[in-house]
């Protein structure tokens, strides 16, 4: 089991990375989309300013007009003509304070709504960047926000599972990943590794296989998943022609964990893989 560990190790180890080609294509156009960003976010900025600027004026006309109003009837040494004058400047300056106001809040929600779309913009060029597992992580990552999750660990787990069998192996990673965090020490982490490798594996994404696969033999060897999973490792590695990992897999899997069903099944591929190199060496 430790042999195992050890092999599996370079696989939980490993990271990813992207070309330099990429990366630097990534960082130029994020770099033009942030200079964007800053700029309708700078202008956003003096417009709020500007509105902040002409509210007080507003008020300070309204005042004036609710004072002339009430001073109409103590005007008495002033001529109506003379107050009617005033009061109409009033209405017009307060008009015209009015017309700022809205031309700022349209221009506000034009600021807004451009500093948004480029938000979205950058988001979706860093994922067109990244690629389409990216672009299918993201729209998991929402679809996970949308989804309601149970507090129960068990229907937790049983979501996931249902999800990955209905094909949305995205949302299903998500989500066992979320699982892992959140009851880290749990036994029935042991299964959520399983069903990762297994999302994994049915798309041939051996050395992210082996990572959950390797997660599992090494911190739960007792779970009821691992011998399977020494099966799907043992096949992991012949797909990535480590045929010597691929028999230890087998051969740790037989010693082990001898009554299982996946014990079976490796003692007739040990039987095949034996027939089989006794055919190459009478050849």
């Amino acid at each position: 089991m430790r042999r195992l560990a050890l092999i599996a190790l370079p696989f939980m180890l490993s990271g990813c990375f992207y070309p330099a080609a990429r990366g630097r294509a990534l960082e130029t156009r994020l770099d033009q989309l942030d200079a964007s960003q800053a700029q309708i976010q700078a202008e956003l900025k003096r417009t709020r300013e500007q509105l902040d600027a002409t509210l007080p004026l507003i008020d300070e006309k309204i005042a004036q007009v609710s004072k002339a109003l009430d001073g109409l009837d103590k005007a008495s040494r002033r001529s109506g003509a003379d107050i009617g004058i005033q009061l109409q400047k009033t209405v017009e300056d307060l008009a015209q304070l009015r017309g700022q106001v809205e031309t700022y809040v349209y221009k506000i929600g034009e600021l807004e709504a451009a500093l948004a779309k480029t938000t979205e913009d950058t988001d979706k060029r860093l994922l067109e960047i990244k690629g389409e597992q990216a672009l299918k992580e993201a729209e998991a990552r929402k679809k996970a926000e949308e989804l309601k999750r149970p507090t129960d660990k068990k229907e937790f787990l049983a979501l996931a599972q249902d999800k990955a069998k209905a094909g949305d192996v995205t949302l299903a990673r998500q989500l066992y990943g979320e699982f892992i965090k959140k009851w880290p020490k749990d036994a029935l982490v042991a299964e959520a590794h399983f069903g990762l490798g297994e999302s994994y594996f049915a798309e041939d994404k051996c050395r992210e296989a082996l990572f959950e696969y390797g997660k599992l033999l090494q911190e739960h060897p007792k779970a009821a998943s691992t011998p399977e999973a020494y099966l799907r490792s043992s096949e992991c590695f012949q797909k990535l022609k480590m045929q010597d990992e691929a028999r230890l897999a087998l051969e740790e899997l037989v010693k082990g964990y001898p009554k299982s069903d996946a014990a079976k099944t490796a003692k007739t591929r040990l039987a095949e893989l034996d027939k089989a190199k006794k055919k190459g060496s009478k050849k």
